[in-house]
C-alpha cells in the first residue's frame, strides 16, 4: 500500500499536522472540543472572538437553521480577555503552563484600533496562543466591520497590532462584502499580515411569516454553511491570484466546507489550509472524515503532499 500523502501545512510559520482549522466561535473558548472530539484530530482551532471588556452578545434567539446554512447574530458574546487569559485559557484541558495538544489562534475583535492592540498585544504575551486572527469582518455587530471595508483603515489597524506583537503570526479574517476584496487584502499584507482567511459571513436575514418578525433578535445576522460555499472559492481564487500567490502569503479558506470535496476546491482555488464552522454544529466529529477523504483525493492526484495541489485549478 502507498505511503499516505503528506496533509500537513506550514501555516506562516505554524507547522499544523492537518489543513483543517476550528473557525472562530465553532469550540467557545477552545477546550470545549475536546468534549466530542480529541483535538488532535484537527490542525488548529480558533477561539471565539474575545473583546477588551466582557460583551453579553445578543438575546435569543441568536442562532437559527437557515435551511440552506445557519444563521448566527451572536454578538461577540465573550467574557473579556482578562477573563479569558486568566480562567478558561488557563482552565482548559492543556492547563496552566502546559502547551495544547494543537495550535490555538486567538481571534480579537474591537471597535477601535486600541482595542485590538490591547488584547492582541496581551495574546502575543501568552505562550500558549501560537498565532493571532484579526476579525475585522463580523456582520452582526454595529461596529464590525468598519476596518474590514476600508483599506487605508485597515492598513492601519493591521500596521498598529504587528508593532504591538512583534513576529507572533497574524491572520486577517476578511469581509465576503468589501467593495473591493484586492486592495483589502493587498493592505493587510502590505502592513503586516502573515496570512488571510477567506471568508466571513454574509449578511442575511429571516422572517417569521406569522409574527411578521425577523426571527433573530438581532434583526440580521450572518450566513454561513453551503449556501455560501462557491462564493467564498470565488473570493479565495481571486485573492491568491491578485495577492497571495505573489506575496506567498498562505489562506486559510472558509465557507459552506461540509465534505472533503468542499475542502479540495478551496485548495485548488488556493487556500493552504480549510476552515470549518458551520459543519462542527452539523456534527463535531467530521474532522476526521473531512481528513481521510482530502488523503485519498491527494493520493488520486498523484501528489505527494496537499500542499503541491494549492492553487492546482486548471483553466
Amino acid at each position: 500500500m502507498p505511503d499516505a500523502p503528506d496533509l500537513s501545512v506550514d501555516l506562516a510559520g505554524l507547522r499544523l499536522a492537518s489543513p483543517l482549522i476550528a473557525a472562530a466561535g465553532t469550540c467557545g473558548y477552545a477546550h470545549e472540543f475536546d468534549a466530542v472530539l480529541p483535538a488532535r484530530a484537527i490542525g488548529a482551532i480558533v477561539t471565539k472572538s474575545i473583546t477588551r471588556e466582557p460583551r453579553a452578545g445578543n438575546r435569543p434567539w441568536r442562532i437559527l437553521d437557515s435551511g440552506a446554512g445557519m444563521l448566527n447574530a451572536i454578538g461577540l458574546a465573550n467574557v473579556g480577555v482578562e477573563a479569558f487569559l486568566g480562567e478558561k485559557l488557563a482552565n482548559g484541558r492543556a492547563g496552566a503552563g502546559h502547551a495544547p495538544p494543537v495550535p490555538l489562534i486567538g481571534s480579537v475583535a474591537g471597535d477601535s484600533i486600541d482595542a485590538y492592540v490591547r488584547v492582541a498585544a496581551a495574546f502575543a504575551a501568552e505562550p500558549r496562543l501560537a498565532a493571532i486572527e484579526l476579525n475585522v469582518s463580523c456582520p452582526n455587530t454595529a461596529d464590525g466591520r468598519q476596518f474590514g471595508d476600508d483599506p487605508a483603515a485597515l492598513g492601519d489597524l493591521v500596521a498598529a497590532v504587528r508593532a504591538a506583537i512583534a513576529d507572533t503570526p497574524l491572520l486577517v479574517k476578511l469581509s465576503p462584502l468589501a467593495p473591493d476584496p484586492i486592495r483589502i487584502a493587498a493592505a493587510a499584507v502590505e502592513r503586516g499580515a502573515s496570512a488571510l482567511t477567506i471568508m466571513n459571513t454574509v449578511p442575511a436575514l429571516a422572517i417569521d411569516v406569522e409574527s411578521r418578525r425577523p426571527r433573530l433578535s438581532n434583526g440580521m445576522g450572518g450566513l454561513s454553511g453551503p449556501a455560501i460555499h462557491p462564493m467564498a472559492v470565488r473570493l479565495v481564487r481571486l485573492v491568491y491570484e491578485a495577492v497571495a500567490r505573489p506575496a506567498s502569503v498562505p489562506i486559510i479558506g472558509l465557507g459552506g466546507v461540509m465534505h472533503w470535496r468542499d475542502a479540495a476546491e478551496f485548495v485548488l482555488a488556493g487556500a493552504s489550509a480549510v476552515g470549518l464552522g458551520t459543519a462542527l454544529f452539523v456534527d463535531p466529529r467530521c474532522p476526521a472524515r473531512i481528513h481521510r477523504g482530502l488523503a485519498a483525493w491527494v493520493r488520486r492526484q498523484g501528489a505527494a503532499r496537499l500542499a503541491d495541489l494549492t492553487g492546482g485549478m486548471e483553466a
